[in-house]
């Protein structure tokens, strides 16, 4: 006979249920209001429809936006993993003098407000172009390096989890066998970085793909990011529109993510 459960174990699971609706609530409260078929919102709703996805894809702006993040995620994304990933590997296993401070540096983005980040990297920028005598400012190379410093702590970060849980004596059995030093790293520790190496590439890729602080300071004349694109529009327009562009983001994100997940367990590394 199967015992009921405990008052404790009730309230654990209570506190559990009532943890993850206030994390969704938000997301599923967006999704809602995209189908509303009032402009105005309001509870209830009179009525569904499907129009304003219809509205935000004839809005040439939201196109554009879209193919910029997309663009500047992937570049951002490329040039970040690669070298967060050989910092992460030389921190674990070099263990060169002060790591642990270049550790906490390089992990440093990732405590410092977005928009404490954009003006920094704005006025670093201006007076860059002073010296260089070039435009670096409003330019892709500019945003893309921008990003960069969001993809780089990331990568360190699960790429770190990945190295601290590999098992040395694999890599000295091939050793012993007659690896040589680059063909262990290519065929035993390369292959067990990879679900960090791939949440990172995951990950960074948001980042990069939502943020809206740098992009905000950074972006120029004929390139404006989705996120951007989403604020100028509310600065005129209050309507379900953005309800519905905001979903579309929500489902390619779990997109991505059920997509790696397949993969390679995220739980590994996050």
């Amino acid at each position: 006979m199967v015992s009921p459960p405990s008052p404790g174990r009730l309230a654990f699971g209570a506190c559990v249920f009532f943890a993850f609706a206030l994390m969704l609530a938000p997301v599923v409260t967006v999704m809602a209001i995209s189908v509303f078929r009032q402009e105005i919102v309001s509870f209830p709703p009179p009525g569904f429809t499907l129009e304003w996805y219809a509205n935000a894809w004839q809005r040439q702006e939201f196109a554009r936006g879209f193919l910029s993040s997309l663009q500047v995620a992937l570049l951002a994304t490329l040039v970040g993993v690669p070298l967060g990933t050989a910092a992460a590997f030389a921190l674990v296993r070099a263990r060169p003098p002060g790591g642990s401070a270049l550790n906490t540096l390089l992990l440093g983005p990732l405590a410092v407000p977005g928009v404490v980040a954009g003006t920094a990297l704005y006025m670093f920028y201006l007076r860059a172009e002073f010296w260089l005598d070039r435009d670096i400012t409003s330019t892709l190379e500019g945003l893309v390096a921008a990003h960069a410093l969001l993809t780089i702590p990331w990568t360190v970060r699960l790429v770190t989890a990945s190295l601290q849980g590999l098992d040395l004596s694999v890599e000295e059995a091939a050793a012993n066998l007659g690896a040589r030093p680059f063909t262990v790293f290519r065929r035993v520790t390369l292959p067990a970085m990879r679900p960090g190496i791939i949440a990172a590439c995951l990950f960074s890729f948001i980042q990069s793909f939502e943020n809206l602080e740098l992009s905000l300071l950074l972006v120029g004349p004929g390139r404006t990011t989705l996120p951007v694109a989403m604020l100028n529009y509310l600065e005129f327009r209050i309507d379900p529109t953005l309800a519905a562009v905001a979903t579309v983001q929500i489902l390619l994100v779990g997109a991505l993510m059920l997509v790696t997940d397949r993969f390679v367990s995220i739980a590994r590394v996050v």
